[in-house]
């Protein structure tokens, strides 16, 4: 993923040190992966305490989605962490928006962030 494309959402995250821009999200016939960078990048989890992510979220015409888990890593260059976190079920068809909320877990502490997406625009 590159960090200088134009983000489908974005915000500032762990008491505003770090930015997370979402810049896909794909659907499945059982889920959705969101594929994001974090800027600066996490710290690297074999030598520090690592950053947990948890999904919750909701479309505009009510359904429920939960986590179904995800990975992060630095990427090659350095300058930020590439992820992607799912959910499940699958997209429904009708859904215009989807409302998220992801948690980002450290040290103990819960760091909530807010997203909405559209998800018109995303070809099922």
């Amino acid at each position: 993923m590159k960090p200088h494309r134009t983000p489908l959402a974005s915000a500032r995250i762990l008491d505003g040190a770090h930015e997370l821009s979402v810049h896909d999200l794909k659907r499945r016939d059982d889920s959705f992966t969101l594929h994001y960078t974090i800027a600066p990048p996490l710290l690297d989890a074999a030598d520090h305490t690592p950053v947990l992510l948890a999904l919750e979220a909701m479309d505009d015409v009510g359904n429920e989605y939960f986590d179904w888990g995800g990975a992060y890593g630095a990427a090659d260059d350095g300058t930020h962490t590439d992820g992607s976190i799912s959910a499940q079920p699958a997209l429904a068809a009708k859904a215009g928006e989807i409302r998220m909320r992801i948690t980002f877990l450290r040290n103990g502490e819960e760091h909530p962030c807010h997203l909405v997406l559209r998800t018109s625009a995303v070809k099922p």
